[in-house]
């Protein structure tokens, strides 16, 4: 094809409504109808990345394969779509405001003026352009972070009007979702909310081409007539996006909807057949007919916040429904668990993952845990600082390490089971730094982990600064924990595992970043299959 084609998504109303679900959605259509689709996040906050924002303040923060630290809506796109995402696929305005000023001290601007427009509007242009360059999509879907009104969106919306103005509405189109609340007093759903958020897009230039309107109940004919007259839209390009049980069932209701049907006509591309997504299906069927249930301990410091583990929650999902199983995660605040009350806490469970994080706040209770699954013998999956806590447990009750532990935690301690990576002690900014991305990792012919994967050499995403410090690994593997994976060039010791034990892994990386519907993650997979069994 010759001209890549724009999609941008915009929110009005309320955020959350969920744009990254409809993008990845629409994405997923158009990509089963034969198109090649990518989608980007513009991020309006200040921070050049989400690396260094505590998961309460924005949920998880997503690793892309070329190292990138994003916004966990990236991890959607991959989801929905199996196809990697990269750092071109995040812009934030810390990242373009960062360029700018770069260019400006460089005297890339000659002694002009930098201004909003067009300095930044451009730059901002150039990033939504860069991840379509080279034809290899015919249509990048942006969605824009934040609602149409916040004044960090504004210059994003700027740059959205000048490429519809610069490329034509043929080749940039904007869909605007918003939200239609169900007043239950009046028992009535309110279109006025919508009318103000299109009024005030159209107040900054752009008339949007297609409404999605989020809801908790049907919308009628009637509803959907008034929205197009007032917003200036046509009647079939007001789209009902209402409540479903799981995201994974929103590409069928937009199908339903024709979303992808009305985009691809706006874009005057032709419309093949109606997607087969027979795959899509199938996992939907499994998702919703489950044969068996377990119940599963995520233990971490997060766990209040949903969206904190949000990878590790949908790579539950997608091996669930590959084993036909519903998965019941109990979220367990690791600073809750002492001693006295872990059995208390942990007795019912089938398995238990430790998730990853940072700092000292609950590491003895992520260090109970690994102990109480050991000597219990309860599939274990311990995921980078989980990975880490079943070092420090093993060495301190099994290697009699009196007081072993992780120099991040401890720099003192006399047994640094788990260290500073060599190449991370000079560095002293946070942002960006960490061992970050894809890594490949060899697994030993002999271990549980390689009859998982299936192979002896894989690559997995990573984000961390601390490691397993290798001058312990012969007392560790004498004594029955195995390091199994090892980095072929650094030789960092990736994967640890317990042959003695049901299912007992532990891994530097994030696994979790890789589950998608179509491939869910292979360690995931089998911790549910023994978690079953």
């Amino acid at each position: 094809m010759a001209e890549v084609r724009y999609v941008f998504v915009t929110g009005g109303v309320t955020s959350s409504l969920g744009k990254g679900i409809i993008s990845s959605s629409l994405a997923k259509l158009l990509q089963a109808r034969g198109y090649s689709v990518t989608i980007q996040k513009l991020d309006p906050y200040i921070n050049v990345d989400p690396g260094t924002l505590n998961p309460y303040e924005h949920g998880e923060c997503f690793v892309t394969v070329d190292g990138a630290e994003t916004d966990l809506d990236l991890g959607h796109y991959e989801r929905f779509l199996n196809v990697p995402t990269s750092q071109a696929n995040n812009v934030t305005t810390g990242r373009v405001y960062q360029t700018v000023i770069e260019k400006e001290r460089k005297g890339d601007y000659l002694g002009k003026t930098v201004q909003i427009i067009p300095h930044i509007t451009d730059e901002i242009k150039r990033r939504i352009k860069l991840v379509g360059s080279g034809n290899k999509y015919d249509i990048v879907i942006t969605e824009i972070g934040g609602t149409v009104g916040d004044i960090e969106s504004l210059p994003y919306i700027e740059s959205v009007r000048q490429l519809k103005w610069e490329m034509g509405s043929q080749n940039c189109i904007v869909i605007h979702l918003t939200l239609v609340p169900y007043l239950p007093s009046s028992g009535e759903l309110k279109t006025k909310p919508t009318q103000h958020s299109v009024k005030m897009l159209l107040e900054n230039g752009i008339q949007p081409d297609v409404l999605v309107l989020r809801t908790e109940r049907n919308l009628t004919a009637d509803i959907k007539r008034k929205v197009a007259l007032f917003c200036n839209v046509e009647e079939e390009a007001v789209v009902e996006s209402v409540d479903v049980s799981t995201i994974y069932e929103v590409p069928l209701k937009m199908l339903e909807e024709k979303l992808d049907v009305t985009v691809l006509r706006k874009m005057a591309l032709p419309i093949s057949k109606e997607p087969p997504l027979k795959e899509w299906r199938d996992f939907l069927i499994r998702l919703k007919n489950p044969k068996h249930s377990i119940r599963v301990g995520l233990v971490g410091k997060y766990v209040e916040l949903p969206d904190a583990y949000k990878s590790i929650s949908e790579s539950f999902i997608h091996s669930g429904a590959m084993n036909e199983c519903h998965v019941d995660v109990m979220r367990i605040h690791s600073g809750d668990i002492t001693n006295e009350n872990v059995d208390e806490l942990l007795k019912d469970l089938k398995g238990i993952l430790v998730a990853p994080g940072f700092g000292s706040r609950g590491i003895e209770g992520k260090i109970i845990t690994a102990k109480y699954a050991r000597e219990n013998n309860i599939p274990f999956l311990g995921i980078c600082l989980g990975m880490q806590c079943a070092v420090v447990e093993f060495a301190r009750n099994v290697l009699n390490l009196e007081g072993a532990h992780s120099t991040e935690i401890n720099r003192k301690t006399r047994y640094p089971v788990i260290d500073l990576m060599e190449e991370q002690k000079s560095i002293i900014d946070k942002g960006g730094t960490m061992r970050l991305g894809g890594y490949k990792c060899i697994i030993s012919n002999n271990s549980l982990t390689y009859r998982i994967y299936g192979k002896s050499e894989i690559v997995e995403r990573h984000r961390h600064r601390y490691e397993f410090n290798n001058k312990y690994f012969d007392d560790f593997k004498k004594n029955g924990m195995v390091p199994v994976g090892i980095n072929p060039d650094s030789k960092l010791v990736e994967i640890v595992e317990i042959p003695s034990h049901k299912w007992f892994i532990g891994v530097q990386f994030h696994p979790e970043y890789s589950s998608t519907v179509m491939s869910p993650h292979p360690l995931f997979v089998d911790f549910i299959r023994a978690c079953i069994e």
